[in-house]
């Protein structure tokens, strides 16, 4: 998948995207069922990929 972005826009999704992090960790934090927690965990993983794939181009540009 290609996405081009604009560096404001870039900017926004990044920031969009740590709030979300934040959030979830948050609610793990919280979580009281096993499984609950350990489908937000994935979730939370899956997020740290993205974050770290968009912020991997936006260095490589």
């Amino acid at each position: 998948m290609e996405l081009r972005l604009t560096d404001k826009e870039e900017e926004l999704l990044i920031e969009v995207l740590h709030e979300q992090q934040k959030h979830l960790l948050h609610e793990i934090a919280k979580a009281d069922h096993h499984d609950f927690r350990t489908t937000l965990r994935h979730r939370c993983t899956l997020l740290e990929g993205i974050i770290e794939k968009v912020q991997s181009v936006k260095a490589s540009v």
